[in-house]
């Protein structure tokens, strides 16, 4: 007698099949009208009756039918989707963290309105003008958040060309009546800083700035330039970086070892003033008793390091979500407006002192 051979399985797994997408005509199958009505109701379109429509709707509903954004791009009824293009050296983006609470805040919106995000990093603004145009011969986007406005930009005037709808984060040298602007009081916020640091005695002062084509690194290094003015200030100055914390480092270690070193430092991101605070003690100097450090962008960096950083703080993740509404409202038909967010507000932690030098003795 043969013995009991056990069956076999087949080693090779069940596959299931994908789900399929419901379509117009298992609208129309449903709901027994043709798929020419479904498609006058579910786009907007005369045609059918309202007791049509609403029927044509509740099945739709039922079905988990949703729009292809494919379809409405061959169509020329948009993609649902923004973008975003940022022109900056990759590897500073890691360490920023000013465009990880943007783009959240940002997010936030598109999400409620069912919209994608498409993100591309570049290495210049003629890439990202090449973006521009290459997304809207594609349908690819139905408008888009321009970052890091230029003191000479050529955006505006494309997007204008394009028909690109778009929101200006940071804001333009000037105004442009086709683009909406959410604006940073970059003069304002300087002017804020150099002030607290003037009351603390300090007359020494150099601005650790980021790229000096930056419309808003331009605001900052004019604001204290003013300043300056203003208060008669004669050893005050900007030097511009790349905002990583290896030039910050740098610029750090060169203005220290000066013949006439600062007796304050303003960064214009917390990476750099981190890696300057490191310098700072690096060489031998107390932070604040020799040099006090303030940070432009507050962050978890400012309170993660010895001693905490002073630093100027504002809500980015609110400003992501400013932008993002400002588009959408763009997007609904409204008209492009410019915004101001409120003044940064500096949170003054260890790193600020009184200085050593007596400014009524004209010590600079």
């Amino acid at each position: 007698m043969a013995a009991n051979t056990p069956s076999r399985k087949d080693p090779s797994p069940t596959r299931r099949a994908p789900a399929r997408r419901p379509t117009m005509k298992d609208i129309a199958q449903r709901a027994g009208v043709s798929e020419s009505a479904v498609s006058f109701a579910l786009n907007d379109r005369p045609g059918v009756s309202e007791i049509t429509r609403d029927r044509i709707r509740r099945v739709a509903e039922q079905l988990g039918w949703r729009p292809s954004t494919a379809a409405r791009a061959l169509s020329g009824e948009g993609s649902a989707t923004v973008g975003l293009v940022l022109a900056r050296p990759a590897e500073t983006l890691g360490v920023d963290s000013f465009f990880l609470q943007l783009i959240s805040g940002i997010q936030e919106i598109l999400a409620e309105r069912q919209l994608g995000l498409l993100f591309q990093v570049v290495e210049n603004v003629p890439a990202e003008c090449a973006v521009y145009r290459r997304w809207w011969a594609e349908h690819r986007v139905d408008g888009v958040l321009v970052v890091d406005p230029r003191t000479e930009d050529p955006r505006p005037e494309l997007l204008d060309e394009l028909g690109l709808p778009g929101v200006v984060i940071g804001g333009l040298p000037d105004t442009h009546p086709n683009l909406s602007q959410v604006r940073a009081d970059d003069t304002g916020a300087m002017a804020s800083v150099v002030g607290r640091l003037y009351e603390l005695g300090h007359r020494r002062i150099v601005h650790i700035a980021g790229l000096p084509s930056l419309a808003h690194t331009d605001r900052r290094i004019r604001s204290l330039r003013a300043e300056a003015g203003r208060r008669g200030l004669t050893e005050v100055r900007s030097l511009a970086t790349d905002y990583s914390d290896t030039e910050g480092a740098a610029v750090t270690r060169r203005v220290l070892e000066g013949s006439t070193p600062p007796t304050a430092l303003i960064y214009d991101n917390d990476v750099m003033a981190a890696a300057g605070a490191a310098v700072t003690t690096a060489l031998g100097l107390s932070v604040p008793g020799d040099v006090s450090i303030v940070s432009w962008e507050d962050s978890v960096l400012c309170r993660m390091v010895h001693p905490w950083l002073t630093a100027l703080s504002r809500d980015t993740v609110a400003f992501g979500r400013l932008a993002a509404q400002e588009l959408t409202a763009l997007l609904d038909g409204g008209a492009a407006r410019s915004v101001q967010v409120p003044l940064p507000r500096l949170i003054e932690r260890e790193s600020t002192a009184p200085t050593g030098d007596d400014p009524a003795g004209g010590v600079f």
